[in-house]
């Protein structure tokens, strides 16, 4: 049976692969859509296999909230040419979707969901590894709980926040703190959530620093404690100052709005070198 454009251009639409890939596809199956796509699928099967061992750091994060619950996904690719185009930033969205609705517990749960057409997100990721030629992979799943929440896309998917709240907060509020996050980089909430490994690695570094400054060994340790004090001011959240107006920290700036207003959880998703 002779495969026609307006097979190939129909295929095309439904699987997003290749013209000659299409073409192929079609003569293998002897016109055949259904037989075409199957044939499509298990070449993306295969491909993503045989390059399960390539690095995917390039990718597409997103994220969104609603009342209080906020996702944010990433998918990675091999390559930032791959990852601006059209269709991986749809299917990057689908998943979105997916994770939005079915809130689950697990990266494992949100790839067995299944999507409009009944396959699964896993599926769907595969095949579109397949139409690429790259290893794709869902290299991010994150989500936070509270009794408010917002999600931030920064320009150009590469860095998407989610951040909760105890309580209910105007969106202009929520918005910023989670801009705030996107361009600030905190590691924590407040320093009491700051990670072990972390404030050991920071007073390591300000002794080491003190006594190659010639500073009596004596006033080391306090030298040390100064130091930390100044890295929980810079890297937690509550304690930043606020990158709107710098004269109010992240806390003091919640505090406008209501005295018991705070940040309880957030995540920052980068796929940026930093």
């Amino acid at each position: 049976m002779a495969v026609t454009i307006q097979d190939i251009a129909k295929l095309r639409k439904l699987t997003g692969a290749g013209m000659m890939d299409v073409k192929k596809a079609l003569e293998e199956a002897n016109g055949d859509q259904d037989k075409a796509i199957e044939l499509l699928r298990k070449r993306g099967q295969a491909l993503a296999a045989k390059r399960s061992d390539r690095d995917a750091e390039e990718g597409c994060v997103r994220a969104a909230h609603s009342g209080d619950f906020a996702v944010v996904v990433g998918i990675k690719c091999e390559t930032d040419f791959v990852a601006k185009g059209a269709e991986f930033v749809e299917l990057t969205d689908a998943v979105l979707a997916i994770a939005l609705e079915k809130r689950g517990a697990s990266k494992e749960e949100i790839l067995a969901a299944p999507m409009a057409d009944g396959r699964s997100v896993q599926e769907h990721i595969t095949e579109r590894s397949g139409v690429s030629g790259e290893k794709m992979e869902l290299g991010i799943y994150e989500f936070v709980k509270g009794a408010a929440t917002w999600a931030y896309i920064h320009p150009g998917n590469l860095i998407a926040t989610i951040v909760a709240f105890n309580e209910a907060i105007e969106d202009q509020m929520a918005k910023n703190v989670a801009m705030q996050i996107a361009a600030m980089n905190p590691v924590a909430v407040t320093e009491a959530e700051v990670p072990e490994e972390i404030k050991e690695r920071e007073l390591n570094l300000a002794r080491e620093k003190a006594r190659e400054a010639g500073k009596p060994e004596n006033l080391i340790e306090n030298i040390a404690q100064g130091a930390l004090k100044k890295y929980y001011k810079d890297f937690t959240l509550l304690d930043q100052l606020f990158f709107i107006d710098n004269k109010l920290s992240v806390g003091q700036y919640l505090q406008t709005a209501s005295k018991t207003l705070t940040a309880t959880a957030f995540y920052r998703a980068s796929l940026v070198a930093e």
